[in-house]
C-alpha cells in the first residue's frame, strides 16, 4: 500500500477532502521503522508503502486502496476478497474450458500489471487453479485440465485449494477439511492427556475450548450448507 497513492485514491474515488484527507495524510507521512535488540538500535528506516501492522486503519485503508481490482475484473470474473486473500470465480460450460481458461488468464495478468502499478505484487507460487464439478464430470474429463500461464510461472490444476483455513475439493466437498480438523483435534487432546494430572477441571476446560472446540467451530456453516 502506497501512502502517496492512498490519499489520491480517496480523494478521487470517494471523494474525501479538506480535514479528513489532510487528518490521514498526517497519519500516514512521517513514519519511521527501526528494531531494538538488547542496547543496539538499528538504523531508522522511512516507510512510505506498507499496511500499518497492529492498527485499526491498517486494515481499513487496504480494503479502501484495493477498490479498484473489483471495478477492473467485474466484467470478467466474479472477485472474492478478504484482506490480501482474493479468489477469482469464473462460471462456464465443459466444452468451454480452453477458452474460459484463456479469459482468467489474461484477466490474472491484468491483475498482476495493475498490481505493479500500484506497488503490489502477485504471489504466482500461492495461486492456485481448482476446476470444480460434479464428481461425474471430473471423472470424465480424466484429468485433461489446461493450465494459466502466468509469465514466467504457471499455475496447474490442484485437487483442492484452502480457502480461509477451509480446504475445498474440485467436487465442492470439505471431507479433506474435515479430516483435518478431526486429526488436529484428536492431537490437541492427546496432549491434554499427557498434562491432565497437572490440571484442575476448570484449567482443563479452558485449553479444551482455547485448543479444540475453537477448530471445530471455525465455519461451521460451510458444512452446514454442503449437508
Amino acid at each position: 500500500m502506497d501512502h502517496n497513492l492512498l490519499p489520491q485514491r480517496l480523494e478521487r474515488q470517494f471523494g474525501l477532502c479538506d480535514t479528513v484527507l489532510q487528518f490521514i495524510q498526517s497519519y500516514l507521512s512521517v513514519r519511521t521503522f527501526h528494531v531494538v535488540y538488547g542496547d543496539v538500535l538499528s538504523l531508522v528506516v522511512h516507510v512510505m508503502c506498507s499496511v500499518l501492522q497492529g492498527s485499526v486503519l491498517g486494515p481499513l485503508f487496504f480494503i479502501l486502496y484495493m477498490a479498484d481490482l473489483a471495478d477492473r475484473v467485474s466484467s470478467t470474473a466474479s472477485l472474492h476478497a478478504y484482506a490480501d486473500d482474493t479468489q477469482l470465480y469464473l462460471h462456464f460450460r465443459r466444452d468451454e474450458m480452453a477458452s474460459s481458461a484463456d479469459q482468467l488468464e489474461r484477466c490474472v495478468l491484468d491483475i498482476g500489471h495493475w498490481m505493479s502499478a500500484n506497488r503490489l505484487k502477485l504471489n504466482a507460487d500461492k495461486t492456485k487453479l481448482l476446476f470444480s464439478s460434479l464428481g461425474h464430470c471430473c471423472a470424465s474429463l480424466k484429468g485433461s485440465y489446461p493450465v494459466l500461464k502466468l509469465g514466467a510461472d504457471t499455475a496447474v490444476k490442484s485437487s483442492h485449494v484452502c480457502l480461509l483455513g477451509v480446504d475445498i475439493s474440485l467436487d465442492l466437498s470439505v471431507d479433506r477439511h474435515v479430516s483435518d480438523v478431526c486429526a488436529g483435534c484428536f492431537c490437541r487432546l492427546r496432549q491434554l492427556r499427557r498434562i491432565r494430572r497437572s490440571l484442575d477441571s476448570d484449567s482443563l476446560a479452558t485449553l479444551i475450548y482455547a485448543a479444540v472446540n475453537s477448530r471445530m467451530d471455525y465455519c461451521t456453516r460451510v458444512g452446514h450448507a454442503k449437508s
